[in-house]
């Protein structure tokens, strides 16, 4: 597969907003890479400039990068399952996470026990898209919202369900000094309401603490973020798992929608490598 230079991304990112809502989360994943020098991937196609498949695959700087997802856009099965089968572009043999479109789940299966490797359904995902921010409410906070600090990566991680330790404390660390991001704090400074964004652009990791719960902080994040993200010209989306309905609910609320024939799966793939200390 082909790698894309710098000038080639910027014709990739238009060619991807031609199939949106499908390609949304490797259309997010561009239009940061060509924006803002931060988390390094590489952008892979099986043929240039009329692709049938694209990756999206982190550069490993460290071993925590390991525990950083490839996006994969594909227009067919057949183009996905011939990419991944004649090249050796995914190393099989490490632990490896994948997000693609969930009608491509039974082809993922299929190239995994080609290859012979165990793989583990890990989350399917709503994807919400908000196109006008001008009808969001104000936040009409009382409390300090600000943009959450490295030193509060622990707290933000501790606090995710889908924490893997040391590894993702770094990615949210990373998310938190590259990325937009908004907490509301307390009176002594401290976080207690959060929303971030990932390396996609999509907003997410939103969380309040039980005790202020109830207070519509939630509220006031996704609509401060999602403007935050209008005005810089970012795609403002999210994913929600299909279980959390008070998420999906909050969110239609302000005005997102989606495409109820579109579904995003994550699948890991030799989970055992995964070691963080």
């Amino acid at each position: 597969m082909k790698v894309l230079t710098k000038e080639e991304l910027k014709l990739a990112e238009k060619t991807l907003r031609r199939y949106l809502p499908r390609s949304q989360q490797a259309y997010g994943f561009v239009v940061l890479i060509n924006r803002v020098e931060a988390d390094p991937a590489d952008v892979l196609v099986d043929h240039w400039p009329d692709f049938s498949v694209l990756l999206v695959k982190p550069i490993k700087q460290e071993e925590a990068d390991l525990y950083k997802s490839v996006c994969i856009f594909a227009k067919d099965g057949v183009a996905l399952k011939n990419a991944l089968l004649e090249t050796d572009i995914l190393d099989w043999t490490q632990y490896l996470c994948l997000s693609f479109d969930l009608c491509f789940e039974e082809t993922m299966k299929a190239v995994a026990a080609n290859r012979g490797v165990p793989g583990t359904r890990k989350s399917v995902c709503h994807m919400m898209t908000l196109h006008d921010s001008s009808d969001l409410p104000t936040d009409g906070l009382s409390e300090q919202v600000s943009s959450l600090q490295a030193s509060h990566a622990a707290l933000v991680n501790n606090t995710w369900k889908f924490r893997v330790g040391e590894f993702s404390e770094r990615m949210i660390r990373k998310m938190i000094l590259n990325f937009p991001s908004c907490c509301v704090l307390d009176s002594d400074g401290q976080p207690v309401a959060w929303i971030l964004t990932y390396c996609s652009c999509a907003m997410g990791v939103l969380y309040t603490m039980p005790e202020h719960r109830r207070k519509g902080y939630a509220k006031a994040l996704v609509s401060i973020m999602a403007k935050k993200l209008h005005s810089k010209g970012y795609p403002v989306y999210c994913f929600i798992e299909e279980d959390n309905s008070l998420s999906y609910r909050l969110f239609a609320s302000l005005g997102f929608t989606e495409d109820p024939s579109h579904r995003l799966i994550w699948y890991t793939f030799n989970e055992m490598f995964l070691n963080p200390h």
